[in-house]
């Protein structure tokens, strides 16, 4: 996940916008494949951002 999050900064996405991107790709198969959503969703968790609190008050 990390290799496609820098190639779609490199493109000129901000690294919000890359992780947004993958988000769409992976909504995309679910929808198109929901057999394989389960596995879908654990690919992309594995490899995911880690969630981090919206109140950190250290970032």
């Amino acid at each position: 996940m990390k290799e496609l999050i820098d190639q779609l900064k490199a493109e000129g996405l901000t690294e919000d916008q890359a992780y947004k991107a993958v988000e769409i790709v992976k909504n995309f198969a679910k929808d198109k494949f929901p057999i394989f959503g389960g596995a879908i969703d654990r690919l992309f968790d594995k490899y995911g951002p880690k969630e981090k609190p919206e109140d950190d008050f250290l970032d």
